[in-house]
């Protein structure tokens, strides 16, 4: 099977580094890939963002499968284009990637299918935004509703906070994606992750992680893409899972289907565990990024068979089997990150992959044959161990055998599920 990977992250690099070990591949490209994902497949120089000459591409190189890493494109309408043009494709449709598009829209969902999330109100202009805001009181929960690198959330602890948020928004910080604003309750309890197929009509659950958002030790600091990660999640016990099911992925999947927008590709919930259960903060709709790096440390089973049966609508045919160990990652990032950083900083020397222990590239470049750090997180250090204490061992010892002088990590990650291992 040829196979045409889209994107540049250490999701990405995740993604190619497990599909790459599947007896049904033949060849893989990625656009535009990176230094790592150099290892496993053909780099093609090509914008992800561009659809035409995707789509050019897959024609003249007749590519069997399509699979979409990041959002951007999946909201754009990527799959559409492709699908039309007879190409099999991971990931949803732009109808139903507005699941992740617009936060309006899924709290919106969630109000019509009794799907347990925050209490909430959208907004298309400051004054009302902050008078709702001031009327709820904080702690309080400001989302730009569109797309905005996972920077556009804001956990307001104070009235204050909550105001100059709604701001940000408002006044450009988020470029389109604040034109709108979901302002919504807090939630008192302890974030996890979901994954879970969809074909339309089927449902294959895969596993738990949780995410460390906040770019301080102790969950401190300005929220980011995500500092790290574990999988499994000791917070999700089978009874909370079954729940999650039963209470989110299912109604969302029925509820698409009967608005005309059936969702194939993977469910992505972030979830709130509260006294009350599983509540849903957001969907997104693709593999997170850094959870999907120890979701792949962990996958026994063929991923390209996976996607595969999820995008031609044959999930019922496949099953999936995990590794008992946990996996922890850890995101090295460039210094100043979520703020300014400086880019094209050499990293001068990684350790050497083993089964149980990988460096994934996130935003990573060759420059004069020097690799160098291109992006805001930069490199994933990802290890397996027989208990989440192992798995956070090992992966700070990699940690501290990259050479790069300009890199920061948080020292904690993990530190919930080793509370409960």
């Amino acid at each position: 099977m040829k196979v045409l990977l889209i994107g540049s992250g250490g999701r990405e690099h995740a993604l190619a580094w497990k599909i790459a070990q599947s007896p049904l591949l033949t060849t893989l490209y990625a656009i535009p890939g990176n230094p790592g994902i150099a290892e496993h497949a053909t780099l093609v120089p090509i914008s992800a963002d561009d659809l035409d000459e995707i789509l050019a591409f897959c024609r003249g190189h007749e590519i069997d499968f399509v699979v979409v890493g990041p959002e951007a494109p999946l909201v754009a309408g990527l799959a559409d284009q492709l699908r039309a043009e007879g190409f099999a494709v991971f990931g949803p449709s732009a109808a139903a990637a507005q699941l992740e598009g617009s936060k309006g829209f899924t709290k919106d969902l969630c109000a019509r299918y009794d799907i347990p999330t925050g209490a909430y109100q959208r907004f298309n202009n400051a004054p009302k935004a902050k008078a709702y805001a001031r009327a709820q009181g904080a702690p309080i929960v400001i989302k730009a509703d569109g797309l905005a690198a996972g920077k556009g959330v804001t956990v307001a602890m104070t009235l204050d906070e909550a105001l100059a948020a709604i701001d940000d928004c408002f006044e450009g910080a988020f470029g389109e994606a604040g034109a709108e604003v979901v302002v919504e309750a807090f939630l008192d309890g302890e974030e996890a992750s979901f994954f879970c197929l969809c074909d339309g009509k089927t449902l294959l659950p895969l596993a738990t992680a949780q995410d460390h958002k906040r770019v301080g030790d102790g969950d401190t600091g300005p929220n980011t893409g995500g500092m790290g990660a574990c999988s499994p999640a000791p917070v999700m016990t089978p009874d909370l899972v079954d729940r999650t099911m039963k209470e989110i992925i299912e109604p969302t999947m029925r509820g698409m289907a009967e608005m005309g927008m059936p969702f194939s590709g993977v469910f992505f919930a972030g979830l709130m565990i509260t006294d009350k259960g599983p509540e849903l903060i957001e969907y997104n709709v693709r593999f997170g990024d850094p959870e999907c790096q120890v979701l792949m440390m962990r996958l026994k089973s063929d991923l390209l068979e996976l996607l595969h049966a999820t995008a031609t609508g044959r999930l019922h045919e496949v099953s999936v089997q995990w590794r008992d160990e946990t996996a922890l990652t850890v995101v090295l990032a460039s210094k100043g990150y979520p703020g300014a950083f400086e880019k094209n900083t050499a990293i001068r020397a990684l350790p050497d992959a083993t089964d149980k222990a990988k460096v994934f590239h996130a935003g990573t470049a060759l420059k004069d044959h020097q690799l160098v750090a291109t992006g805001g997180r930069v490199l994933n250090a990802t290890a397996l161990g027989s208990s989440v204490a192992e798995a956070q061992a090992a992966a700070y010892r990699l940690v501290d055998t990259v050479e790069w002088d300009n890199g920061f990590c948080r020292r904690d990650i993990g530190w919930r599920a080793i509370g409960r291992d």
